[in-house]
């Protein structure tokens, strides 16, 4: 009885350690995915900004940089959306792709 009643508090204390130990590994993911979001937002705010500038140019090589940007403010706004899916709320949130000219 007693060596039963050992066993299950090693076992309650082994599975503590590793549920805490589990936590603050997903804590830090979590902070370091609120951070990359952060860079994110900032990195899409600045493309976007590029992008409203008007572009008197009509090279091929312009037109194609310019659609470069907005492929990457996409994919920018589609990672971010990916990354923040993860939290336990199903919620449908809508990406709008702004529109190639």
């Amino acid at each position: 009885m007693i060596y039963g009643l050992i066993i299950l508090t090693v076992l309650f204390l082994l599975s503590t350690y590793y549920c805490f130990k589990f936590a603050i590994v997903i804590i830090k993911i979590s902070e370091a995915i609120e951070d990359s979001l952060d860079v994110i937002d900032t990195n899409y705010n600045n493309i976007s900004k590029i992008l409203e500038i008007p572009v008197f140019n009509d090279s091929y090589e312009v037109k194609s940089a310019v659609n470069s940007l907005e492929n990457a403010r996409n994919s920018l706004l589609l990672v971010a959306k990916k990354l923040s899916d993860s939290d336990l709320n199903e919620e449908e949130v809508d990406i709008e792709y702004y529109e190639e000219r």
